[in-house]
């Protein structure tokens, strides 16, 4: 009889062992299908932190206000080494004055060469028939590269931002002119954005149809100047 009695105690353990498993797994199962649930249903709103775009202003859910200068590209191939030091030391001077937090972002898009395809499309009219035929073939090879988004331009954002206030907005406009009239003072075109380029930020950042795909391979090195670079 003794010799039955510990099998039977540990025979009775794992069953209400198991029993309150079994309970515990019943009474958890709803929260995890509402948390799913919850996680289905969530916005990309939500999931991007965007609370509200209006006018030159993005508002988040965690309290801020931001607002977008964009930086148009130049380029510097034909200037001399004496010229891309002075805008160097010009820039610098610029922005050395600076005592507030800004983020910059290189973004890539898609370059919009419909303007090309239409003036080809014009000069076809007027061409004979050996450049209509090599009209043809340019068209449709541009007209490919625009399907394909092969053909891309880096585009350059600066965002500014503080906690939403009363007023704040105003400051923050200011603060952007500023910083805008800095860039335009070295020859450097810049303008604030509206609220249709914020959003389409907001695309070409967030939006997988929007986002062109590139090379991320990278090798670690320390950038140097050479001392003769600008002589």
């Amino acid at each position: 009889m003794e010799g039955l009695l510990f099998p039977i105690i540990m025979l009775t353990v794992t069953v209400v062992g198991g029993s309150f498993l079994l309970l515990i797994l019943k009474y958890n199962r709803p929260k995890y299908n509402n948390a799913k649930e919850n996680l289905a249903i969530q916005t990309a709103q939500d999931f991007i932190n965007v609370k509200d775009i209006k006018d030159k202003y993005l508002y988040t859910m965690d309290n801020l206000v931001l607002i977008f200068v964009r930086i148009h590209s130049i380029s510097i191939d034909l200037y001399s080494r004496t010229e891309k030091y002075n805008l160097i030391r010009q820039l610098t001077a610029e922005l050395s004055d600076i005592q507030y937090p800004f983020k910059f972002l290189a973004i890539s898009r898609p370059v919009d060469i419909s303007p090309v395809i239409t003036d080809m499309q014009s000069m076809l009219k007027e061409a004979d028939d050996k450049r209509k035929e090599l009209l043809r073939q340019e068209i449709l090879q541009m007209s490919g590269f625009a399907l394909s988004g092969e053909i891309v331009e880096r585009q350059f954002y600066v965002s500014l931002w503080e906690r939403a206030e009363e007023g704040i907005e105003k400051e923050l406009l200011k603060r952007a002119s500023l910083f805008s009239e800095k860039f335009l003072g070295c020859s450097i075109p810049c303008d604030v954005l509206g609220e249709k380029d914020i959003v389409r930020i907001l695309n070409l950042v967030h939006n997988p149809s929007y986002t062109h795909l590139e090379d991320t391979e990278f090798s670690a090195s320390i950038p140097t100047l050479k001392e003769d670079i600008y002589a």
